[in-house]
């Protein structure tokens, strides 16, 4: 989001990419001032032992139901991935149903993390039942043989949130051509495999280049379809308090 931030302020050149044609133009700027790769996804993560798969949340609305009051945990909207995510609802729900989301969440007793690994931590300690954080963070919890599992959100109705990486060259660069040979590097096929095989388990956006093996492929799910230009708009709104009316600050 804080990349098509710095575009809408001039900070950014726009560069074709070579590398590029393989990623989907979602993850791409139209006029070519910036490109994403690699993603991580917003998931809800639970503790297997009081939740079962069965009784696991599918919908990030599903958090706001009676059964699970003070059960739930998310990282401080103001910072990071949680940001994207609900700037990202902002401009998806519009302020009406996503202020009537963050208020329900409130009433139901969410407690706010200083961020996605510390909801990771509790949800795997018990003292909170689920918790929304990152693919990464997840997967730290799952090779350590923690009783975590987690589930996509929305699969079936607006999509999982999916964050890229996001690389652009910046406008007045002193060393353009070796900007450009950097940004053609990270957008190899080759660079996706690598960050897919990392600790971080990034999602490859190119076709065809296998991804984490406890995550699944962009293809097996439905993403959020996401005007990221229309998000990043709301970044500043969510860092101040999420809106005109302050509704996150209420917390």
């Amino acid at each position: 989001m804080r990349t098509l931030v710095l575009k809408s302020r001039g900070a950014l050149a726009p560069y074709r990419l070579p590398n590029a044609e393989g990623i989907p133009a979602t993850f791409k700027d139209h006029d070519g001032y910036w490109t994403g790769f690699s993603a991580r996804i917003r998931v809800i993560v639970y503790n297997t032992n009081p939740v079962k798969p069965g009784d696991a949340q599918k919908s990030i609305y599903d958090l706001t139901e009676p059964k699970w009051k003070g059960q739930i945990a998310i990282a401080d909207q103001r910072f990071g991935s949680t940001s994207f995510q609900v700037a990202a609802l902002y401009a998806e729900l519009g302020d009406g149903k996503a202020d009537e989301f963050f208020r329900n969440l409130k009433a139901n007793g969410v407690k706010i993390a200083p961020g996605n690994s510390v909801v990771r931590d509790l949800v795997v300690k018990g003292e909170m039942k689920m918790g929304l954080t990152d693919t990464d963070d997840f997967n730290v919890a799952l090779e350590d043989k923690q009783p975590v599992a987690m589930v996509l959100p929305d699969r079936d109705g607006m999509g999982a949130p999916l964050m890229p990486n996001m690389v652009s060259l910046i406008a007045g660069a002193p060393r353009v051509e070796a900007g450009k040979k950097l940004i053609d590097y990270l957008l190899s096929a080759q660079v996706e495999r690598e960050l897919a095989r990392s600790e971080a388990v990034q999602t490859p956006l190119h076709f065809g280049v296998e991804g984490p093996k406890n995550i699944p492929p962009v293809s097996s799910f439905k993403p959020m379809t996401l005007d990221y230009g229309k998000a990043a708009g709301r970044v500043e709104d969510v860092v101040k308090g999420c809106n005109p009316s302050s509704v996150c600050n209420e917390w």
